[in-house]
């Protein structure tokens, strides 16, 4: 199912069963989103992302980053992180996104792309350190990109276009039961920073 040309509405299900993901629309102004770019593309120690797959270190030219109250550890692809603490902007996307959710978090993982051809992979954020069933909210700042979820068992899919200083909630059953990915695209040119925010449980450091 294609859900582009969608007016949302936060408190709408996107996904048909076994699992809540709520899509807000622009939370921010277009000059606000753009400021939250710079700012974030400026301040944040972005570093190539590491995976171990079958013995062997692969980098990525995704550039990632690792922030938190605490210096929590998030293992995912074999390799394991400890969170910086958090910057001033880092710190109002927070109280923002818990203002329009509702819900606190302790973490954020963030991603940048530097154009549409660097996505994800089909995966889930399901991760033992990671709270249970928990909500991740994610923002999205400069190229409007696709996103895409697949159902684990019958395959069924969804796709919808993440707008620039956008809001996406993850939560319940939905990592369970789902996959998600960025698809690469070869025509977008412009670079793109996503925000996770998330609760992690184990708060060994």
């Amino acid at each position: 199912m294609d859900l582009f040309n969608s007016t949302y509405d936060n408190k709408q299900n996107l996904l048909p069963k076994d699992g809540v993901v709520n899509y807000y629309g622009k939370i921010f102004t277009e000059h606000e989103a753009n400021s939250f770019f710079v700012q974030l593309l400026e301040t944040i120690d972005w570093q190539h992302d590491e995976a171990i797959l079958f013995g062997k270190k692969i980098i990525t030219k995704r550039k990632v980053a690792w922030y938190g109250e605490k210096k929590f550890p998030y293992t995912y692809s074999n390799v394991t992180k400890k969170a910086l603490p958090w910057t001033n902007e880092l710190l109002i996307l927070k109280a923002v996104t818990e203002k329009h959710t509702g819900t606190t978090f302790n973490s954020c993982l963030l991603n940048l792309y530097h154009s549409g051809e660097e996505g994800m992979a089909w995966h889930s954020d399901n991760e033992k350190d990671l709270k249970k069933n928990g909500a991740i909210a994610s923002l999205s700042f400069g190229a409007q990109r696709k996103f895409a979820f697949k159902h684990k068992l019958d395959k069924s899919s969804i796709a919808l276009s993440l707008e620039n200083g956008s809001l996406l909630v993850m939560k319940d059953a939905t990592q369970t039961n789902w996959l998600h990915r960025l698809p690469p695209v070869k025509n977008i040119l412009k670079p793109r920073i996503n925000l996770t925010f998330r609760t992690i449980v184990n708060d060994s450091y």
